[in-house]
């Protein structure tokens, strides 16, 4: 295989790239700094005993800044009435503000690292439709792979601090049900009939399951197969339990922004339209792979009037790709009105607490208004690390897949090339290079395909099913 060739001259020059002007240009630092998001400042201890009517003390250190004694809350304590009528001050979220708050650096370097690869992808599959990949590794799948390795690992991690704490016994909890109730949902769509739902894993195993059968064969062992169905479906079934269970709380966080948006443009049904309908969105992703709903629709009907179907399978595998590449640009086109509705949940706290009889004391006030913004950075994760997993899941199946971007509504015209078989130095090389290609052989496109759309659709339907259960609870759990 060529590995020096166009695609790792880009992959040099992108990582010069991330070297020289990642420290000064940042999509991420962007999406917080540059879009208007305003958080809420806790009142000083001597606004609070203004407000309260409590004599002023002397202070015993040197303030350095608004409520901030040493660079942390103030230990000077004091009870002041929940139903005390608080005005919070606002300023706008800029770059000193967040670059010390929780999960920057990683949530930073996620955005960062997939803006690259992105540009990788595009740049290697626009040059690729003048010039096919001949004998010559598609770096771009590695970049993707990264990508998606990473977002895993940062759900991860934030999944694994609710197991840490004893105060998180609800959030386990949570966590373990869910991790089930997924693990049942993946084997019933595992028996799924191929008809209904199309996921390409039957035809993926009959393929691996042959190609593999004949590499051994080659390599003098015996093998009716490598593994069994049974054993392969349950693997991916833990697998999928294991996504549900990391994405269970982005889901019902998203919904939460979600259901306060609603409240919030309560009186633009224009801005509520377009909320509930990019909402549904995934959904609308989902049911593009049953097959009686959409493809059957739109590929195999044909309508009064035409001699052809609408699409071709072809066309309908490329618009549904395109699909879901939109949709995540949509959503994180709205991203700001949703982090400014989680930093507006400091105001409605606050509004909240006047409502409550007792006392509280300063402390646990301002800590309660200071939190919120504490974990902003969290919040955008648990936002942006769903999406950009289903968007590198979908860029890695339309590549391995062998889809070439082209007509929608025409088959695409694919040119056989007449490679020479190469002729190696020496026989020990010779023979390491064939095994490759055998190996590779077993891999081929519609294994690849099949595991890639099966993993693309599975986190489309978690987003929505996560998404949708926090949604319910919000409507008839939470209080208004």
């Amino acid at each position: 295989m060529a590995l020096l060739g166009t695609q790792l001259v880009v992959t040099l020059v992108m990582i010069s790239v991330i070297q020289k002007l990642g420290p000064h240009y940042s999509f991420a630092k962007w999406l917080l700094c540059s879009t208007g998001l305003v958080r809420y400042l806790y009142p000083t201890n001597d606004e609070l005993r203004q407000l309260a009517n409590i004599p002023k003390e002397k202070p015993k250190n040197k303030k350095n800044g608004k409520g901030v004694s040493n660079g942390k809350l103030s230990t000077d304590l004091f009870h002041i009435n929940r139903s005390l009528d608080v005005r919070l001050e606002t300023a706008k979220v800029t770059y000193l503000d967040v670059i010390h708050l929780r999960y920057y650096n990683e949530y930073q370097w996620l955005v960062d690292f997939s803006v690259y690869a992105g540009i990788i992808y595009v740049i290697t599959e626009v040059y690729h439709i003048w010039f096919p990949i001949r004998d010559e590794v598609n770096l771009s799948i590695v970049w993707c792979s990264l990508v998606v390795l990473f977002a895993l690992k940062l759900l991860t991690s934030l999944t694994v601090q609710y197991f840490k704490g004893e105060e998180s016994v609800g959030e386990r909890s949570t966590c373990i049900v869910m991790a089930f109730v997924y693990l049942l949902l993946a084997m019933m769509v595992l028996i799924v009939d191929e008809n209904t739902l199309e996921l390409g894993l039957e035809s993926a195993y009959t393929s691996f399951n042959q190609s593999a059968s004949t590499f051994l064969s080659k390599q003098g062992l015996s093998s009716s197969g490598p593994a069994s169905k049974i054993f392969i479906k349950f693997c991916i079934a833990v697998w999928c339990s294991i996504m549900g269970a990391i994405l269970t709380f982005p889901g019902m966080r998203i919904a939460k922004m979600h259901w306060d948006l609603l409240r919030y443009f309560h009186e633009s049904k224009l801005k509520q339209i377009l909320l509930n309908f990019t909402f549904a969105l995934p959904f609308l992703l989902v049911i593009l792979w049953i097959k009686p709903v959409t493809k059957d629709y739109f590929t195999v009907r044909i309508f009064s009037g035409r001699t052809e179907p609408l699409m071709t399978e072809y066309a309908f595998e490329i618009a549904r790709i395109l699909a879901i590449l939109l949709t995540v640009v949509i959503k994180i086109c709205l991203m700001p009105w949703y982090l400014q509705a989680y930093l507006d949940m400091a105001y409605h706290r606050t509004e909240e607490q006047k409502k409550e009889a007792g006392r509280i004391t300063n402390v646990e006030f301002q800590k309660k208004v200071e939190a919120v913004f504490y974990y902003l950075c969290v919040v955008a994760l648990q936002y942006l690390a769903p999406l950009i997993m289903c968007l590198f899941l979908t860029c890695m199946y339309k590549t391995l897949s062998e889809f070439q971007w082209g007509w929608l509504l025409k088959n695409p015209i694919i040119e056989e090339l007449n490679v020479q078989p190469k002729k190696y130095g020496s026989e020990p090389i010779d023979d390491f290079f064939l095994t490759l290609e055998s190996l590779k052989s077993v891999f081929a496109a519609n294994v690849l395909k099949g595991v890639f759309s099966f993993a693309t659709w599975w986190s489309c339907f978690v987003y929505f099913a996560t998404t949708s259960v926090g949604l319910v609870y919000q409507s008839y759990f939470s209080v208004v």
